[in-house]
């Protein structure tokens, strides 16, 4: 390995320019595969295929209908919309929302299947119907019917009366990606003519397929802004730090070869590009940086000591060649245990971030030598530099190694205890800022009109035609009390609201008569009776299935946190065990139940990856560094740069949200860099030139020190630009990762050498 690494500078500088023309054409080969790369626009690409939670779903859509849906939400600036324009723009809008690219179902106050007797006959009617024409005491009946009609107060009305609903379901085929998107422009295009000729109207988007198309949206508002930054601050930073212009320029080169490499390979390996998964060119123009920071300053520190260009390129080459690879080799497999997470989107950017470092450090091995061999790169001998800062560093951490030792052990142990205060929450919605309107309209809606969490259930009922039993519409209706009696429940969506409105009308529209019919062959009756007066596009599909042996039972939630979603789905299924048959007894399903689960199921699957991510570093510094002693040592401040990052995190903000699972493997991966570069500087004045420990640790910060410092400053620059994005995953990986590896560089500088010491000193 000696002779090789003395050789191998040489051999590049020999075939300098084969090297510079293969570095390029693997470059090209591998850009040429993003025109393969494809956004998801679909939730469902966070879940595994086997996801318990997710085929719990699916196979609930697949009984009834699915719930892919655009809500229009309407707010008339008068108060309220029981005025006759407004209910006209509700009615022409409902008529309208047929025509929306694959719709499937349309409901509104205006469309609403009102009931009510006519002597022995049943009548089924919209509730309005030529709105333009009402007088003022049909307004008010209509009024009176709709905020006291439990399917729709709540729903698809607000108790005040001054915000209403349009609900459109989407039935998407699933076969191309511009579905989504198709449906998203045209439904705004009707929102934005509302408010034109209505100016007096307010118009509000959500839904799932909002939310769909809103995750492709913030990765593209990522490439149009956090890409572009991190690349001017790499840029600047790099500038300012190496004072070289050609330096700065080569290393441009690697990290920007780096990203190309990794998202062509990304194509040509049929990764989808997600919201997470967009953010790994930032990430990978970050990593990229550190392995040519670490060949160039040593270059250039060689240059200054008096050594000719190439002659500093080859010593570079003989120092950095082991750690280069270490810390590359770590970081893969870092970013490489994201695929332990339950979140195939982290997966895929790890895969990616995982291609860009390793293409990194080829670049940075071959191409960065071969072409600083050749660029005009003049650095005066004994030019003033940031050495003897480091030096200075170094002598003031020998000086005073106890206090720092003791009183970073200090700061470790406090800051760590921040992580019990840490509690696991998220809200989907959450994940995007008020920079995009599917957030601040998801607000309103949520705070105006209906909730837009939700636990869905599908009821059995015990054989075919069973809904129609008496006792077993009488359990249903027991579940919806229960559930009503909740806090934080908005609405309850059941069959049993109609079969009691059914049973009224029937009996002459009699209240006292506004309970379960008494006998199967009645509820039956009614229920066919209704079904065959019922609109095309209004059947009860979506509430019965076919066989009519089960019924969609419906929860709509006020804002609410994870936690809280799945205690409420816990007590209520407990409620079920204890009170109905067990073919009624069955978990809640639902997106929201999708997202709450898959919080718990990444943070566990995450914890096997981080500790098999931390063997698999561990056994490699054991073996490169050929010291079982050191290699046990370097745990500690490779561990403990998370803990005090997440203990921050505990002391500040609390909640711990997706974007946070994978931060302990990711940051992991990194914070390892700085330790075995120090590492590596200090065991090769140990065994090289037979220094003891104190000047050892003079000579690590004397040769590595700078180094250590600029990529750490460009690492925390780099994973602060994520803040800038309006995704919650990306900005809250980035802010936490920046934290961590502040902690880190706290650590290699003030802790890592004190504790060195110390052990020799117990030592001798």
């Amino acid at each position: 390995m000696r002779h090789f690494e003395k050789n191998f500078g040489r051999w590049v500088i020999k075939y300098r320019w084969p090297i510079i023309l293969i570095c390029l054409l693997l470059v090209v080969g591998s850009a040429s595969g993003m025109k393969h790369l494809r956004f998801s626009n679909d939730y469902r690409y966070f879940f595994s295929e086997d996801n318990p939670q997710l085929k719990a779903f699916e196979a609930l859509q697949n009984t009834y209908t699915k719930d892919d849906s655009v809500l229009f939400v309407i707010a008339s600036k008068e108060g309220s919309v029981f005025t006759p324009e407004t209910l006209a723009v509700v009615e022409e809008l409902t008529k309208a929302a047929w025509q929306i690219p694959y719709s499937l179902r349309v409901s509104s106050i205006t469309n609403f299947q009102n009931t009510w007797a006519d002597g022995d006959d049943l009548v089924v009617e919209d509730l309005v119907e030529d709105a333009r024409q009402l007088t003022s005491s049909e307004i008010e009946l209509i009024k009176e019917t709709a905020l006291n009609e439990p399917l729709l107060i709540d729903r698809l009305i607000s108790k005040s009366g001054q915000v209403t609903g349009i609900n459109v379901t989407i039935n998407l085929p699933g076969k191309a990606l511009s579905e989504v998107p198709e449906v998203a422009a045209f439904v705004r295009n009707m929102a934005e003519d509302i408010r034109v000729e209505h100016p007096n109207i307010d118009v509000y988007l959500t839904g799932m397929v909002m939310l769909n198309n809103a995750f492709p949206e913030a990765s593209q508002d990522d490439m149009q802004t956090v890409i572009p930054a991190m690349f001017i601050i790499v840029a600047v930073v790099m500038g300012l730090l190496l004072r070289s212009f050609f330096g700065t320029l080569a290393t441009l080169s690697i990290i920007v070869f780096s990203a190309l490499t990794a998202m062509g390979l990304a194509g040509w390996t049929g990764i989808w590009l997600t919201a997470p998964s967009m953010s790994a060119p930032t990430i990978i123009f970050t990593l990229a940086v550190a392995d040519s920071i670490h060949i160039l300053v040593t270059m250039f520190q060689g240059m200054r000591g008096g050594l000719t260009k190439h002659e500093a390129i080859i010593e570079s080459l003989r120092i950095n060649l082991q750690p280069v690879f270490l810390t590359s080799l770590t970081t893969a497999i870092g970013f490489l245990s994201m695929n332990f997470s339950e979140v195939r989107p982290f997966n895929d950017l790890g895969n990616i971030v995982a291609m860009g470092v390793l293409a990194a450090f080829v670049y940075s091995i071959f191409f960065l030598p071969a072409v600083m061999s050749i660029l005009p790169v003049r650095i005066k001998p004994g030019q003033k530099s940031k050495k003897y800062v480091m030096e200075r560093l170094g002598e003031l951490i020998v000086r005073r190694r106890r206090l720092l030792f003791w009183g970073m052990m200090a700061v470790i142990v406090v800051l760590s205890l921040g992580v019990y205060r840490i509690e696991l929450n998220d809200q989907f919605v959450g994940y995007f800022d008020e920079r995009y309107a599917f957030r601040t309209d998801t607000d309103f809606v949520n705070d105006n009109l209906t909730g837009i969490y939700s636990i869905e259930y599908s009821l059995g009922a015990d054989g075919q035609g069973g809904v129609s039993r008496p006792g077993y519409l009488e359990k249903v209706d027991e579940f919806a009390m229960w559930y009503r009696s909740q806090p934080g429940v908005l609405h309850v969506n059941t069959i049993t609201d109609i079969m009691k409105r059914l049973n009224r009308n029937m009996h002459g529209d009699d209240d006292a008569f506004y309970s379960i019919p008494g006998k199967r062959d009645l509820s039956a009756q009614y229920l066919l009776l209704y079904e065959l007066s019922l609109p095309y596009g209004l059947d009860l599909n979506n509430q019965i299935n076919v066989s009519k042996s089960a019924t969609r039972f419906t929860v709509t939630l006020d804002d609410m946190s994870t936690n809280e979603m799945l205690d409420m789905e816990a007590r209520a299924h407990e409620w079920l065990k204890g009170n109905v048959p067990e073919s009624m007894s069955v978990r809640g399903a639902s997106s929201s139940m999708m997202f709450a689960h898959l919080m718990e199921r990444a943070i566990k699957s995450m914890l096997t990856g981080t500790g098999l991510a931390l063997v698999l570093i561990s056994a490699i510094l054991l073996l490169a560094l050929r010291s079982l002693k050191i290699g046990l040592i370097s745990l500690i401040p490779n561990i403990a740069p998370a803990l005090m990052a997440f203990g921050l995190w505990g002391f500040f903000y609390k909640d711990v949200g997706l974007g946070l699972s994978v931060v302990s493997a990711l940051s992991l991966g990194i914070v390892v860099d700085d330790t075995i570069h120090f590492l590596s500087k200090y065991l090769r004045a140990r065994r090289e030139h037979g220094m003891e420990a104190q000047e050892a640790v003079r000579y690590a910060f004397r040769t590595v020190g700078t180094a250590i410092w600029v990529t750490s400053f460009i690492l925390v620059a780099g994973f602060s630009v994520l803040t800038l994005s309006g995704f919650k995953f990306n900005s809250d990986m980035g802010l936490l990762t920046a934290i961590a590896l502040v902690c880190a560089l706290l650590a290699d500088f003030l802790f890592l050498p004190p504790l060195l010491m110390k052990i020799e000193e117990e030592k001798k």
